[in-house]
């Protein structure tokens, strides 16, 4: 049976099956995969260097022990017990704090942060709800905060079938996990110019960066209250 992970409920059941084997993506497959994954972990510590850190989708904390080294504080957050369980067992430094919380719902993580992080969790957002997912976060950051954002590129017969894109412009990837469960989770690509859009009614001093695997985006918060209910979703690839 294929489980299809477009709601949240499922989404997390399927993360929670992949936590034993989610850092295999982390292994280097090629010399720019590799390359890749070092200038992910350079611009992040740069963007959030001192900062109070609120992570969405820590995950098994891969990340979040990279944003520790720089940052005064990181409130690191999932709604998967069994990722954050593999996430705590890191026995990250004391600037280090976990919480299950929903990426749509971060009030019970604090608010008044200067940074945040989300490595990963973009591609999961239905294009429907970037908006408001968007909206949910920058409202628990202090102006002028840094964000930094990173996800995949599209590369072809890596992490599953690639799926046409739906009525709402949603793509999937049909996937296997070692355990023999088969899944059809949500994973969105983004151009360039579609984040520019994305993150245009909130950020200053946007910088975006493409690799040959993997993406990022960093900015400052701007210190007025975005628009973004006239924003539209991105509903390329």
């Amino acid at each position: 049976m294929t489980v299809q992970t477009h709601d949240d409920a499922v989404l997390r059941r399927y993360y929670d099956q992949r936590a034993a084997e989610y850092e295999e993506i982390y292994t280097p497959r090629d010399s720019a995969h590799g390359r890749d994954l070092g200038e992910l972990s350079r611009a992040l510590r740069e963007t959030l260097r001192d900062r109070r850190v609120l992570e969405v989708a820590c995950g098994t904390g891969y990340w979040t022990a990279a944003a520790a080294q720089v940052a005064r504080e990181v409130v690191a957050t999932d709604a998967s017990l069994s990722m954050l369980a593999a996430a705590r067992g890191k026995r990250l430094p004391p600037n280090v704090h976990f919480a299950e919380a929903d990426a749509y719902d971060l009030a019970s993580a604090g608010e008044g942060f200067d940074g945040a992080l989300a490595m990963f969790w973009l591609s999961h957002v239905p294009r429907a709800r970037l908006a408001e997912f968007l909206r949910g976060l920058e409202a628990r950051l202090a102006p002028g905060a840094r964000v930094f954002f990173a996800d995949n590129v599209h590369v072809p017969g890596v992490g599953g079938q690639l799926t046409d894109p739906d009525a709402n412009g949603d793509t999937f990837k049909l996937r296997r996990l070692a355990d023999g469960s088969r899944h059809r989770v949500l994973k969105n690509y983004f151009s360039d110019e579609e984040l520019r859009a994305l993150f245009a009614p909130s950020a200053e001093e946007l910088v975006l960066w493409r690799g040959e695997w993997f993406w990022s985006a960093a900015y400052r918060l701007t210190s007025g209250q975005p628009d973004r209910t006239a924003a539209s979703s991105p509903t390329g690839r």
